[in-house]
C-alpha cells in the first residue's frame, strides 16, 4: 500500500497505450480491491465522526420501489420492477423479492458495472478474471465500510432563482464556488453529494407521470458532472473517495462526451458512482443551520461478486 498522503497526481499517472486517458490501476497496490475507498482511513473515518454534533440523521435512500419505471420493452436493457412477496405463517411473516435488480434505485455503481473499452474493468481486469472470483466484487466495500466525511453541494440553492432543468455542466470550478457559498472547505477523502435537483423534480410528478418514460430518460436534460478528462483530473487531484448525484447518471445528461465519466471516475480511478439519491430533506437542515459537511455512513450488501447495491446511507449531523 502506498502512502495515502502522497498518492501521484493525475499528470503522473500512466496513459493507456495509444489513448489520452490515464489510470490509478496498481496506485493502491496490485491485487487492490477497494479503489478510492483506500482513502477512508481509520484516523479519516474517526475524524468525521467527530462532525456529529447534534445526532441527528437524514436518510439518502429512496423507497425501493422507486423510481417507477415502465415496463421493459423486448431486447431493451433495463430494469424493471421488483415483485414483493410477503408470506405470513404461524409464527408470524417472510417475505421475498423477484426481479429486484441492485440499481434500480438509489444506488452505489460497483467496479464491476463499467468496463474502458478493451482495457478492462478497474486494475485492467477482463471479464474472465471477474467471472468466477471474487475479484473487485462490492462485497469488498461492504466489508471495508462506505464512512467518512460527505460533503452537500447544492446546485439548485447556489443558483438561487436562475436554476431551472437543463444541462448545466458541474466541473471542478463550479464545485468549488459552490462549496464556498456555502462556507464549506473540501478535503481530501471526501465523499461528495451532488444536488443537482433532478429528485426534486421526479418527487414532484405524479405515480402516473412518474411511470411515462419520458420521466426517466437518460436524453432528457439534467444537472450533473460534466464528461471532461480535466475534471476528472479535479476529482482524483482532490483525493475525492466517492461521489453521488440525486439524478439519474450522476453526469450531466444527455451524455456528450464519447469518454464520459463513468469510465473514468469507475474503471480508470477506482471511485464509487452513486445515482438517484436522496438529499432533500438533509438540503433543507444544511441550508438551515448552515453547516454541509457530516458524517456520512453507507454499507453495500456483502454481496460476493457483485456489480451495484442499494447504498443503505445515512448522513450524521
Amino acid at each position: 500500500m502506498p502512502d495515502l498522503s502522497n498518492l501521484p497526481k493525475y499528470r503522473d499517472l500512466p496513459l493507456f497505450d495509444g489513448q489520452d486517458e490515464r489510470h490509478a490501476w496498481g496506485v493502491f497496490g496490485p491485487d487492490d480491491d477497494l479503489g478510492t475507498i483506500n482513502l477512508l482511513t481509520p484516523e479519516r473515518v474517526r475524524d468525521a465522526a467527530a462532525l456529529v454534533r447534534r445526532g441527528e440523521s437524514f436518510n439518502l435512500d429512496l423507497t425501493l420501489d422507486l423510481p417507477l419505471r415502465p415496463p421493459v420493452q423486448p431486447g431493451e436493457r433495463g430494469r424493471g420492477p421488483y415483485v414483493h412477496k410477503p408470506t405470513r405463517h404461524r409464527g408470524g411473516g417472510d417475505d421475498s423479492l423477484d426481479n429486484f435488480f441492485l440499481q434500480g434505485s438509489s444506488q452505489w455503481d460497483g467496479l464491476r458495472h463499467i468496463r474502458f473499452r478493451e482495457y478492462g474493468y478497474y486494475q485492467g481486469l477482463q471479464d474472465d478474471n471477474i467471472e468466477n472470483t471474487e475479484r473487485i466484487g462490492i462485497n469488498h466495500w461492504s466489508e471495508h465500510g462506505i464512512a467518512g466525511r460527505g460533503v452537500l453541494i447544492d446546485l439548485p440553492r447556489y443558483m438561487g432563482d436562475a436554476f431551472k432543468m437543463d444541462r448545466i455542466e458541474m466541473d471542478g470550478p463550479l464545485i468549488e464556488a459552490i462549496a464556498a457559498k456555502q462556507g464549506v472547505e473540501l478535503k481530501p477523502a471526501d465523499i461528495l453529494l451532488l444536488r443537482t435537483g433532478w429528485m426534486t423534480r421526479y418527487l414532484s410528478l405524479s405515480d402516473a407521470e412518474r411511470a411515462d418514460p419520458a420521466a426517466m430518460d437518460a436524453r432528457a436534460p439534467s444537472p450533473g458532472l460534466d464528461g471532461k478528462r480535466e475534471t476528472a483530473e479535479w476529482v482524483w487531484d482532490h483525493r475525492i473517495a466517492a461521489v453521488a448525484a440525486d439524478n439519474i447518471a450522476m453526469e450531466v445528461t444527455p451524455v456528450q462526451d464519447p469518454s464520459f465519466q463513468h469510465r473514468r471516475i469507475l474503471a480508470m480511478f477506482g471511485m464509487p458512482i452513486g445515482e438517484l439519491w436522496y438529499f432533500d430533506k438533509l438540503a433543507e437542515d444544511c441550508a438551515r443551520d448552515g453547516v454541509y459537511e457530516f458524517f456520512l455512513v453507507t454499507k453495500p450488501l456483502n454481496l460476493k461478486r457483485g456489480v451495484g447495491s442499494p447504498p443503505n446511507a445515512l448522513a450524521f449531523k
